[in-house]
């Protein structure tokens, strides 16, 4: 994945300043979650070239902020138990700061919520999109407006799943 990250020389002038990868990523041993942009709520100055998603990575984006990433889920693995499926899940939400986040896990072990307003578009897969009364299968192209609602994300493919998304940090009622 290349990010292009424009902004300005001395003169306003419009510029590229980033051109890459993605400067960091997690858990690629289950699909990988890859930082493209975050802002904190504070003005922007277009003409440095500081990397924003550039730090360690959290679930979510600190007061008036945002999160701007792609995330690869893959298939499911058959036959672990459940306890295990819930020891992994632990771990890896405490690995993005996030293990608070986990409030009712008794419907899928990956069930968690955050006070967002989550802008989702699965690319590539076949996802369901599992939530306390509901699930919903999502297919390549379909958006998810996640408004701070207790979910979760099963791939039912046997590839991985590529999906974008956008965090906003949100008051939620």
């Amino acid at each position: 994945m290349r990010r292009v990250i424009t902004g300005h020389d001395e003169n306003g002038k419009s510029i590229v300043v980033l051109d890459g990868p993605p400067a960091r990523s997690i858990g690629e041993d289950v699909g990988g979650l890859f930082e493209l942009w975050n802002t904190d709520g504070n003005p922007i100055n277009t003409k440095d070239n500081l990397d924003r998603a550039d730090g360690e990575i959290v679930l979510s984006p600190p007061e008036n902020g945002s999160k701007f990433r792609y995330f690869q889920i893959n298939p499911t693995p058959q036959g672990v138990p459940m306890d295990i499926m819930q020891n992994m899940a632990a771990e890896a939400f405490e690995k993005i700061g996030a293990a608070h986040h986990r409030v009712d896990t008794t419907k899928h072990p990956a069930m968690h919520k955050t006070d967002t307003i989550d802008y989702i578009i699965l690319l590539k897969g076949d996802v369901t999109l599992i939530l306390d009364q509901e699930e919903v299968d999502i297919k390549p192209f379909d958006v998810v407006v996640q408004r701070g609602t207790n979910h979760a994300w099963v791939n039912n493919g046997n590839d991985p799943a590529l999906l974008i998304a956008v965090l906003i940090d949100s008051e939620l009622d």
